[in-house]
């Protein structure tokens, strides 16, 4: 069951087919179901390839069951598995060449390909792989050329002969293009004209560059000088150039009629191939500067085919037909006189197709039918047939087969007579190779619309009710209303060839069961469906126009009619847009009050009916007032136009008038002509055009296939008047699309394809019916045929098997059944992007400082890159610091550098540390390919802050204090630097006012003053301060107390060489002894900005400065100097 299912909803595809001698069959999307091969994409007939790339030769075909795929090569078998260069796509005949390891001149052979299965083969046109040659321009030594001012001159250019030929242009040595004009301009085959020279005429750098496509290589000839002088000057310098220099003329160069430097003699002939580019040129020489012209002899040249270039010194005619053919004449002219010479053109044509290519025959057994195969050519092709790849003169005999030259006629066809024949049309010029399929299948019919369908339409518009269908034969499709009394034939009902049942005009009566039944020799298939004709929404009491005062009330009405199985939602809308979420305006089924009007509620409001089959709408202007109008004069709205006639109608183009309605006391200022499209938007009034309100007739320019009708409004200053009554309609004729589609764009989606898109056409700007675009594209630079494809009524098209990231023209032209658009403009773009292939090279870091570093790169190739060049990516960890103490860092961070960029910068690194880094470019598909890691060491830098800090053992007169290394040591620790400062807490008291304390003072000075004495007697007796108390209570063998007998600290232990600090450890028992003289541990530091906080914290800094320094800002406190405010500092190190 769920296999049929998926072979129904595979068959809706086919729908539109209904006739057996014409179906073109897509079976490969339908299970189950036998189809011959059809080659559907190959490579083209002439394949010129890029030497430095893989050859990839594109066979592709489907089929049921899936084609097997065989080549050949020069005519004899190719057997891949014996060339090991040589693989095929699984699921392809595409051939893909490796040549790493061989060379390209090897495969220039022809190729074709046969795809087969059992019930037929199809085979490949012959494919000749050339590869591209720019080969290298011959060394010449070229002599300065001299000439006289005013004669003519041709500078050779002679490319090297190249496949495909190269593009010549001219330029200086600062590859800025030499300017050209009537007198001065290039041929055909790349020399350089000079009609006349000047004396600015002269200049050593007359440069014939070539550029050769396919490689996107440029070569260039050697300079060449050019002197012009006058008679007297080469006189003067005839000697110095006489060795090495070739003297064009030695007369002078007076004024002179025109002759002819190319073409030569007075006539001459030319064959061009039926839809290439003719391209014939005449140029002159004369003085003053001739002017060409061109004519034909038997008559005009094809306008919208012809232009010139050159300076009209060359004439190209595009896409030449037989009609071109006959004798061309170009003229030049100046004031002295004129002379022409006359160009044969004769017209040949490669074979092409008068009807198009031999189409697939679906047959049933004991059906007959026709492959035709009808070209022409110039000269007359001849015809070839082959059955399965074999001359159809070897092929097994068919009785019910018969060749008439360019036909075959099959009769009475059985099962199992399945094949695909081939057509060979061919002449001098080229061959045309068409592969068509007969395939002989027994289908029942079925429908394959959905069952029991209900469709709904708005009286008096257009009923289709579908009946798509598949069978072979093809079935007959016949329909029945109800009681199945009668079939639908004649008026109102029109059968449409896919089995469609139109009315076109429906009426409440066509409502109803409606039953379609699909038959052939095989059975027959029904389906109901069913037709509802709805009553119309309109608007019967439309809102008029209200004038109202400020803070007044208004209603406007809105009364509809509608049918009542179709029920409507009411929109308001203020001015085209949403009504303000003001609860002043209540909106009603059939009202909008506004309640307490204000100046910003005038405007324009419009009501809206809506259902899900139409609508209708209406609309009418507020107007608030701040007081009472005087009723004196009423200024109202016109009255609608009357009697609106058309006249003088032409193809695109009618003549309307009307009678003007009352004007209420407000002159009419202008008149809105609108129109209705009832093909493409009916229901819908479009603004047309504008008159003054002074005219009552209007010349209205329309579009070709579109059913008009129109009506007028009218316009004073109080408003528009209602809309007049329509007019009769008027349907222009279908003419060929006037436009193309715009904004036409190629990208990729994947790396081997093409989407190519575009704006489709309006309904409107389609001008006819049968729609479609004709897409054409092929790769920039390369001077390739267009290839083509037609597109139904769509936005884009997808081209397969591209090469990655190649620019590509492209073109879309709009067709109808009526013909072509214009010729479109060239867009561009690119096939799809692909992961970067190579990594930036020559990658190096330059160290800025300890936490900056540049690295540098050269930039990818663009060639590598294979796609749009986003930037470059920096890939940088930190491994590991070179700290032995710390741990392994792996975490990978990322910086981006946009554009074509050769460096940046990686900022925020951590000192002495080891960083891996990688480069990477990447485009639109995402990164290439890494570049070599390489490895860097940040210098040291300033270390982090110590990761703890404990105050212990606090004393009266000591503490200990205790810390942890920075987290981030960013080097060698070579030292810790101490800073504190003894908090005081001061009371708000003048006591140096107060008796007491001067008299402590005084006790204190004297004190000190006997102490000092005792002091210097003990060191003159050479004694010892006794203090052996306080040296047993200090166990640590790294302490020793400052010495009281010379004031001096004593030794400081090293015994342990991990001790962070030499010196600067604490007694165990946490007391730091301080003396009573007068030196400071001040004296031995190296700073003083340290200090302790009134908690005991510590917030001074850890810095190097100079004892001096520190003396220096040690006065900065904002207190009085003292011996308890100083700053003290110690300094110890590892």
């Amino acid at each position: 069951m769920m296999e049929r299912r998926r072979m129904d909803a595979a068959l809706l595809v086919l729908f539109l087919v209904h006739l057996a001698t014409a179906l073109e069959v897509p079976l490969d999307l339908l299970e189950g179901l036998p189809q011959p091969p059809t080659i559907t994409h190959q490579s083209p007939k002439d394949y010129i390839i890029d030497p430095r790339e893989n050859i990839i030769i594109h066979c592709e075909a489907k089929g049921k069951p899936h084609p097997s795929f065989s080549w050949t090569r020069n005519g004899t078998h190719f057997d891949i598995d014996q060339d090991p260069n040589v693989t095929m796509k699984p699921h392809s005949g595409t051939l893909v060449v490796d040549i790493s390891r061989a060379k390209a001149e090897q495969y220039e052979c022809v190729y074709q390909c046969t795809a087969r299965n059992k019930h037929g083969t199809a085979v490949s046109n012959n494919i000749v792989v050339r590869q591209s040659r720019s080969p290298l321009w011959s060394k010449e030594k070229i002599k300065p050329i001299v000439v006289q001012e005013g004669v003519s001159l041709v500078l050779p250019c002679r490319p090297p002969a190249g496949l495909p030929p190269p593009i010549i242009f001219w330029m200086d040595n600062n590859f800025q293009r030499l300017p050209q004009s009537r007198r001065v301009s290039q041929s055909l085959n790349g020399d350089l004209y000079f009609s006349n020279v000047l004396r600015e005429d002269s200049r050593n750098d007359y440069i014939c560059y070539a550029r050769f496509p396919y490689t996107q290589t440029i070569q260039q000839k050697q300079p060449i000088t050019v002197k012009v002088l006058n008679l007297d000057a080469i006189n003067d310098t005839m000697a110095a150039f006489y060795n090495d220099t070739d003297l064009f003329s030695e007369d002078p160069a007076d004024e002179r009629k025109p002759t002819f430097l190319i073409p030569s003699g007075p006539s001459s002939s030319k064959m061009v191939l039926r839809g290439q580019v003719l391209e014939m040129e005449c140029i002159a020489e004369g003085l003053p500067t001739p002017e060409i012209s061109w004519t034909k002899n038997s008559g005009d040249l094809p306008a919208d085919r012809t232009s010139y270039l050159h300076y009209q010194k060359t004439l190209r005619i595009v896409n030449v037909s037989e009609s071109d053919a006959g004798d061309y004449r170009c003229t030049a002219r100046n004031e002295f006189g004129s002379v022409y010479h006359t160009i044969h053109v004769m017209v040949k044509a490669a074979p092409y197709w008068i009807s198009g290519a031999p189409r697939n025959l679906v047959l049933a057994p004991g059906e007959d039918g026709v492959l035709t195969c009808r070209a022409s050519g110039t000269p007359k092709p001849s015809v070839t047939w082959a059955m399965n790849g074999i001359p159809i003169e070897n092929s097994p005999k068919d009785l019910s087969r018969k060749v008439e030259d360019d036909t075959i006629i099959f009769s009475v066809v059985q099962t199992g007579s399945s094949a695909v024949y081939q057509c060979n049309v061919s002449n001098d010029y080229g061959y045309l190779l068409s592969n068509a399929f007969v395939n002989v299948l027994s289908e029942p019919p079925r429908v394959l619309t959905q069952a029991n369908k209900v469709y709904q339409v708005i009286k008096n518009h257009r009923a289709l009710l579908d009946c798509a269908s598949f069978g072979s034969p093809i079935p007959k499709i016949t329909w029945f209303k109800d009681s199945r009394s009668s079939t639908l034939d004649g008026d109102p009902y029109i059968h449409h060839d896919n089995g469609t049942l139109e009315i076109h005009v429906a009426q409440a009566h066509n409502s109803g069961k409606y039953t379609c039944v699909a038959g052939n020799t095989l059975g027959i298939y029904e389906n109901h469906v069913y037709l509802e004709v709805k009553d119309p929404t309109r608007i019967l009491k439309q809102p008029d126009y209200k004038q109202v005062q400020r803070g007044r009330s208004v209603v406007f009405e809105c009364k509809v009619t509608y049918d009542p199985s179709l029920q409507p939602t009411v929109t308001w809308l203020k001015d085209d847009g949403e009504l303000p979420d003001d609860e002043r305006l209540i909106v009603g089924f059939d009202s909008l009050t506004i309640n307490d009007v204000t100046e910003n509620d005038a405007g324009v409001y419009t009501c809206i009916m809506n259902t899900t089959l139409d609508n209708d709408s209406a609309r009418a202007e507020l107007t608030v007032v701040g007081a009472t109008p005087t009723p004196a004069v009423v200024y109202e709205r016109p009255d609608p136009p009357t009697d609106l006639e058309l006249t003088d109608k032409k193809k695109r183009s009618v003549q309307l008038t009307w009678t003007p309605g009352d004007e209420h006391n407000s002159p009419i200022q202008k008149f809105l002509i609108q129109y209705e499209d009832s093909l493409h938007h009916r229901g819908h009034w479009h603004n047309l055009t504008e008159v003054p309100g002074t005219k009552t007739t209007a010349h209205l320019k329309l579009s070709p296939y579109v059913p008009y009708i129109f009506r007028v409004l009218a316009l004073n200053s109080v408003g528009f008047s209602h809309p007049s009554f329509p007019s009769r309609m008027f349907k222009t004729e279908p003419a060929a699309p006037d436009e193309n589609p715009t904004g036409v764009h190629g990208f990729g989606t994947e790396h081997d394809n093409l989407v190519i898109s575009w704006k489709p056409l309006t309904g409107l700007q389609s001008n006819g019916p049968g729609l479609h675009y004709k897409v054409m594209w092929r790769q920039k630079l390369m001077e390739s045929d267009w290839t083509k494809v037609t597109v139904a009524n769509n936005s884009k098209f997808v081209v397969s098997g591209t090469p990655t990231f190649v620019p590509y023209e492209l073109k879309v032209q709009a067709v109808n059944d009526y013909g072509a658009g214009p010729e479109p403009a060239i867009a561009h773009g690119y096939s799809g992007e692909d992961l970067p292939v190579a990594a930036p090279e020559n990658v190096q870091a330059v160290l800025l400082n300890s936490t900056l570093s540049e690295v540098h790169w050269d930039p990818v190739p663009s060639k590598s890159i294979r796609g749009h060049l986003k930037g470059y990516k920096v890939y940088y960890w930190r491994e590991r610091s070179l700290h032995k103490h710390n741990p392994h860092h792996v975490e990978k961070q990322i910086l981006t550098f946009s554009g074509n960029r050769t460096h940046g910068m990686l900022p925020g690194l951590h000192p002495f540390s080891l960083y891996s880094f990688n480069v990477r470019v990447y485009n639109g598909k995402g990164d290439g390919p890494p570049s070599p890691d390489q490895q860097f060491e940040t210098p040291e830098g300033v270390p982090g802050a110590p990761t703890s800090l404990v105050v212990t053992n606090t004393n009266l007169d000591t503490l200990t204090l205790e810390w942890n290394p920075p987290h981030d040591r960013n080097g060698h620790i070579t030292g810790y630097t101490l800073k504190y400062q003894p908090a005081v807490t001061s009371r708000q008291v003048d006591i140096a006012t107060q008796g007491w304390f001067i008299g402590l003072m005084c006790a204190i000075a004297l004190l000190i003053l006997i102490l000092l004495i005792i002091c210097f007697i003990q060191r003159n007796k050479g004694g010892k301060y006794p203090v052996k108390e306080k040296e047993d209570a200090h166990t640590d063998p790294e302490f020793q107390p400052m010495k009281d007998d010379d004031c001096t600290f004593g030794e400081y232990s090293d015994n342990e060489d991990h001790k962070p600090l030499k010196g600067s450890r604490t007694p165990s028992n946490g007391t730091v002894k301080r003396d009573d003289s007068d030196d400071s541990l001040v004296d031995y530091g190296e700073g003083g900005d340290g200090q302790f906080n009134e908690d005991g914290s510590f917030i001074g800094q850890y810095s190097g400065k100079s004892a001096s320094r520190e003396t220096a800002e040690g006065h900065e406190s904002s207190e009085a100097p003292s011996p308890i405010n100083a700053m003290n500092s110690l300094n110890s190190f590892v």
